[in-house]
């Protein structure tokens, strides 16, 4: 057998491995309802049982969510100026992404509990319009974190289960901007607003930082 022969075989064996190893694995897609940073709709895509000899799944979350946008009036001083007219309105969002390694961890009422941990990325953005008072800005943070938790699953016929999960979040300190101003954890801050800092910004916008994640939903096996 010449070389392009054996090359060939080689990388046919390989995509026959995988594909053996995803169908026994299998994937699985979620939807999900519940509170992270604040309330909102997840879509998850997993595929289960990738090892041979570890039983680990890993799973893609993308989800949006409503946050607490902070303080008006500090967000104002932070970003713009001391100027106190108009009439505050707030909203904030996040599209948060979440990637885990999962594995059973334990058995509660017969039921098995999987554990979870994994990378975090928010991207948040915060609205501020001053109503008669001819202003409003967005203020924006785009964190990285980790994240651990547990979920159970039941199920519900076939290839449907509903499920539950509860974790932890944390995110790291981000920079913060809005208008023409950026604020940094570094302090390497761009056009910052005299007497201001990261952590000024930092409490007047609610960007994500320590949550709790409460979510409930349906998963459908492919």
């Amino acid at each position: 057998m010449d070389n392009k022969r054996m090359i060939s075989a080689r990388a046919l064996a390989g995509c026959l491995t995988l594909a053996v190893t995803a169908d026994a694995g299998g994937f699985a897609a979620g939807v999900a309802a519940g509170w992270n940073v604040g309330p909102g709709l997840d879509a998850s895509g997993t595929f289960a049982d990738f090892t041979r000899d570890v039983p680990l799944s890993a799973r893609l979350t993308v989800g949006y969510h409503g946050v607490e946008a902070g303080d008006p009036y500090a967000a104002r001083r932070v970003f713009i100026n001391d100027n106190t007219n108009g009439d505050p309105r707030k909203s904030a969002t996040a599209w948060l992404f979440r990637f885990d390694l999962m594995f059973p961890a334990f058995r509660l009422g017969g039921q098995q509990v999987h554990a979870f941990a994994g990378p975090r990325h928010a991207r948040h953005s915060a609205n501020f319009d001053y109503v008669g008072g001819n202003e409003s800005f967005d203020v924006t943070s785009n964190p990285w974190g980790l994240g651990v938790g547990a979920e159970s699953r039941f199920a519900m016929g076939d290839a449907t289960s509903f499920f539950a999960q509860a974790g932890f979040d944390w995110y790291a300190k981000a920079k913060l901007a809005g208008h023409d101003t950026a604020y940094l954890p570094s302090g390497d801050h761009v056009n910052p607003r005299d007497g201001y800092g990261w952590s000024d910004a930092d409490g007047a916008i609610g960007q994500p930082r320590w949550e709790i994640v409460a979510m409930m939903g349906i998963g459908f096996r492919l």
